[in-house]
């Protein structure tokens, strides 16, 4: 059965539909049809309309991480929606900051989200199958709490201020006739390694593509020549990437990954 992404929320708007900084992409898949992240705002909901997709008609539900970007069109979703559940990473909160000088802004989720819909998230653990062939798989990346602080990212935690180690991230992969393919929507841990998780996880399985944010905006030349130089040498035969990645990153990206890189926009879809 053909798999169909579609890009509902991108920075970059495309066929008059306006974008956001943020993420949200349908993915239909074995007969179901799953809503990843929700973008910044309720503005999804305009786009799916837009784009001819009824809300309504969504299955389930991913969180890739617990960001804002990813996750304030979520309650808007559960008004709109009355049958999907939301699955999230267990131990996702409403603590997630980032640190400027001496400064820290709020960058999570809806603050009383978690509290407002208890019967529309299902939290999860370890790697879940939460339909035929589609898994939700964390990170198994140790000492990614250093990327947090490298990022100035960090968790609100009873005892303090803690480096995020994004185990509130999860990626979404799909068992399609092309073989495996992830949807990360900004691969906080780094995209080589999300690709090495999933080859470790599924060892007798084909990892074809990588589809999703690299949070690319923020890094210099020689840290993007690296990342693109480990995506290729995980042998990856498919990449999509757009949102924090943004437009300097992904043209030394497309210097390194010719052909199998694509950029994502608003509207944009892709099927295996």
């Amino acid at each position: 059965m053909k798999t169909v992404l579609t890009i509902i929320v991108d920075n970059t708007p495309s066929l008059g539909i306006p974008g956001e900084w943020g993420l949200a992409i349908q993915v239909e898949f074995n007969g179901k049809k799953i809503l990843v992240d929700a973008g910044a705002s309720s503005l999804f909901l305009k786009n799916m309309e837009a784009l001819g997709i009824d809300v309504r008609e969504i299955d389930h539900g991913v969180l890739s991480h617990a960001h804002y970007d990813h996750a304030n069109g979520i309650p808007a979703f559960f008004e709109s929606n009355a049958k999907a559940k939301f699955y999230i990473r267990e131990g996702s909160a409403a603590d997630c900051y980032h640190k400027k000088f001496i400064f820290r802004k709020y960058i999570g989720i809806p603050r009383n989200m978690l509290r407002d819909y208890p019967d529309r998230i299902e939290m999860v653990s370890g790697d879940y199958k939460f339909m035929e062939d589609a898994y939700l798989i964390p990170h198994k990346t140790p000492g990614l709490d250093a990327i947090g602080r490298r990022e100035s990212m960090f968790r609100k935690t009873a005892l303090g201020w803690v480096p995020d180690d994004f185990s509130h991230e999860q990626s979404l992969v799909l068992d399609t006739d092309k073989g495996l393919v992830i949807i990360n929507c900004c691969s906080h841990g780094g995209a080589a390694n999300i690709i090495k998780e999933v080859k470790e996880t599924f060892p007798d399985k084909h990892v074809y593509g990588i589809i999703g944010g690299f949070h690319l905006f923020n890094k210099s030349n020689e840290e993007i020549h690296a990342m693109a130089n480990k995506i290729r040498e995980t042998g990856i035969e498919y990449v999509c990437t757009g949102h924090c990645t943004k437009e300097h990153a992904f043209k030394i990206l497309k210097k390194e990954l010719g052909d199998r890189l694509e950029s994502m926009k608003v509207g944009k879809t892709i099927e295996f």
